[in-house]
Order: C-alpha cells, then structure tokens, then sequence
C-alpha cells in the first residue's frame, strides 16, 4: 500500500518522517521528491489555449481605444485634424497601457515572490495496511496539504 502527501518545504516534513520511522517504516520505504517550479514569464499576447491572465493587451486596448476617441473629438479643433490626432491618441494610450501594465507586474511579482517561493514537497511511503491509518493521521497532524492512499492488488 502506498500513502503519498504533499507538503510545502518546511520542518513539518522532517517531523513527520521522523514520527513515521518511529511507528516501524523503515527508510528504505520513504521517498522524498521536491517539485520544480515553473519560471512563470507573464506573455504579451493571451490565447485562448494558455492564459495565465496577465496579459498587457487588455490595459493597452482599452487606453488605446480612449485616447484615440479623444483625438477624434478634440482633433477637430487642433491643426492636424481628427485622424491624425485619433492615430496619435491610439499609439498614446498603446503605449501607456503597456508602461502601466509592466510596471504593475513587474511590482506584484516582487510582492508574490516571497509567498510563492515556497516549492511543494511529494513524500511516498509504502506501508502495510495496519500502518494506513497512523501514518495518514500522522500527516495530517504535521500540516500536509493533501494525502492520498492507493492499494495495490
């Protein structure tokens, strides 16, 4: 029988393994594995197959399309026309959303950096099944984030 959890690097892992041995498994029974974190690069373009909801484009449009309708508008009173000024609007308000956006990303990023550093610890015993129960109760109590038992026939 095999009892898998999962854990986020701390000393609870440490603990629990340690409670465990003490109950009869032995360490050849135990694998530890730590899971890689995936380099998350926020996109300039979205798709509808992989999104991470980042995106720079949704700011950059909708400034875009405000600054060009201020042109328009006030393009009839200035001297190059409302083409032309809702064309300089539109790069305007393009490249300010995409300044806004980066910025803003590039200051949550830091923010999330020190929650999101912590990477995810698997941990698979193979026990016998008197040992099920102690073992998953024994996770439990040391923080896991999740426990799973599967009975191989």
């Amino acid at each position: 029988m095999y009892v898998v959890a999962t854990f986020h690097h701390s000393k609870n892992i440490e603990m629990a393994i340690a409670d465990i041995e003490n109950i009869g498994l032995e360490n050849n029974k135990i694998l530890v594995l730590p899971l890689d974190k995936q380099n998350d690069q926020t996109k300039i373009f979205d798709t509808i197959y992989d999104s991470n909801g980042q995106s720079y484009v949704d700011v950059a449009a909708i400034l875009g399309m405000v600054f060009m309708l201020l042109g328009a508008i006030y393009g009839f009173v200035l001297n190059w026309g409302p083409v032309l000024w809702a064309l300089i609007g539109l790069v305007f308000g393009i490249i300010l959303g995409f300044l806004i956006r980066f910025f803003y990303n590039k200051s949550k990023k830091h923010e999330n950096m020190a929650v999101d550093s912590r990477s995810e610890i698997v941990v698979i015993f193979h026990c016998e099944e008197y040992q099920e129960e102690k073992v998953t109760d024994i996770l439990w109590g040391h923080v896991a984030l999740g426990v799973a038992t599967y009975k191989n026939s």
